[in-house]
């Protein structure tokens, strides 16, 4: 059973910058493609970002792009989103799972609030 398990969410001003992260057990982490997902308040949950398993290709939503890079670490078993010229639309729980999402993977996510 793989557990992952997101951090780095916070408050931020539009136009600040975050990075979360997502670490997950497991020995087979290095062989799956990710992806960051997250849900706005009172909408359904929503694909960001995706990274392959030897992280050579990355796929963005048209929201994202430009401002947010996905990135993985196999070694440490984790992967990033750097989130930078954040906005208040951009509020939301972001999750990693893999890519597609497996339903038994969803963690607790990080809860990223952008103020105006």
């Amino acid at each position: 059973q793989v557990q992952l398990v997101e951090s780095g969410g916070g408050l931020v001003q539009a136009g600040g910058s975050l990075r979360l992260s997502c670490a997950a057990s497991g020995r087979t982490f290095s062989s799956y493609a990710m992806g960051w997902f997250r849900q706005a308040p009172g909408k359904e949950r929503e694909f960001v970002a995706a990274i392959t398993s030897g992280g050579g290709v990355r796929n963005y939503v048209d929201s994202v792009k430009g401002r947010f890079t996905i990135s993985r670490d196999n070694a440490k078993n984790t992967v990033y989103l750097q989130m930078n010229s954040l906005k208040p639309e951009d509020t939301a729980v972001y999750y990693c799972n893999r890519n597609p999402p497996r339903g038994d993977y969803w963690g607790q996510g990080t809860e990223v609030t952008v103020s105006s």
